[in-house]
């Protein structure tokens, strides 16, 4: 499995693919989270998930195969995590049987060739079979062979469903190497998820608050007066855009956090050619209502509006969650 191409393809159609296709990707990469041994990251993307479309996790489960390999993990695990509440339970004994069964089943050539019907039934029992070696791989317990089988897109539905085999998944097993990529990979779901399906964030005060829970909970400065951010006015030599305006009315500045700089309040602005520092570093700068974001290593970034700038790091604090 190229790891690399899997996380473009993932991402590309969560930001823009039809939703069916959105939650087909967040439960396939969730279970591929999940057989590396990275839960904590597998229950991120999908808080993340539900949070964000407000959708049923029954989404995650659509077919036989992910529903008994979710409650397979949950047992692993020693417990269900709080977002799957809404899945129901199941016999894991019956469960258990089905699964062993259907690993040893044979294949044919011919499965999928024609349409259902009465000519593939007849097909079915007369054609050549042949043992599958990926779930026999399974059926085995042999994960590095189940690894070196398991194509471009491994079938992790099924490796997770596997009740012996569980455990050691659980624990860490990772077979297909990917746990050092886990929360990279998760981190880069959940941005697109972010992206696709932005969060209301409200008033001023309510996007503040936001901001500073997502911080941590640090403390607001305390909102600029009017004759504060008028005299500010007066000394740049500009009038301030309204949202600009609206923040400081909001909170005179905000402390920088470990990736954003100190936002200055109405006594620290500065201007310089017209041009208004907005930041300790001066990183952020107003021209034209424009914000220009100077990052030494990402480049500069143009954002609309102050408040977009805002709203992009409630959306990346988010996405760290």
């Amino acid at each position: 499995m190229d790891a690399g191409e899997y996380l473009e393809a993932a991402v590309r159609d969560i930001l823009t693919a039809a939703s069916s296709t959105v939650d087909s990707q967040v439960g396939y990469a969730a279970l591929l989270l999940a057989t590396t041994g990275a839960l904590d990251e597998a229950d991120r993307l999908v808080t993340h998930w539900q949070a964000r479309t407000e959708r049923p996790v029954s989404a995650l489960a659509g077919d036989p195969i992910r529903a008994r390999a979710w409650e397979v993990l949950f047992e692993a695990r020693g417990g269900r995590p709080e977002w799957a509440e809404g899945l129901p339970p199941l016999d894991l004994d019956a469960e258990e049987r089905a699964h062993t069964a259907s690993l040893r089943r044979p294949v044919s050539d011919l499965d999928g060739v024609l349409p259902p019907g009465a000519i593939a039934e007849v097909l079915k029992h007369v054609a050549p079979s042949r043992p599958d070696k990926v779930r026999t791989a399974l059926a085995d317990g042999d994960l590095a062979r189940w690894a070196e089988l398991a194509g471009p897109r491994p079938d992790v539905a099924t490796l997770a469903a596997t009740r012996s085999l569980a455990p050691a998944l659980v624990a860490g097993a990772d077979p297909l190497g990917l746990r050092d990529r886990a929360e990279a990979c998760a981190g880069a779901l959940v941005a697109a998820l972010n992206e696709r399906y932005p969060p209301d964030l409200g008033t001023w005060p309510e996007l503040i608050t936001e901001i500073l829970r997502l911080r941590g909970g640090a403390t607001a400065p305390p909102p600029a007066s009017a004759a504060a951010i008028r005299s500010a006015e007066q000394r740049l030599g500009v009038d301030l855009p309204d949202d600009l305006r609206e923040f400081l009315r909001t909170c005179d500045g905000l402390p920088a956090d470990v990736v954003f700089p100190r936002l200055l309040g109405t006594a620290d602005l500065r201007a310089e050619n017209g041009v208004v520092v907005l930041a300790e570093p001066a990183v952020l700068l107003l021209s034209a209502s424009h914000v220009v974001e100077i990052d030494p290593v990402l480049g500069t970034t143009v954002h609309p509006s102050f408040r977009a700038v805002l709203e992009h790091h409630a959306t990346l604090l988010a996405s760290a969650q």
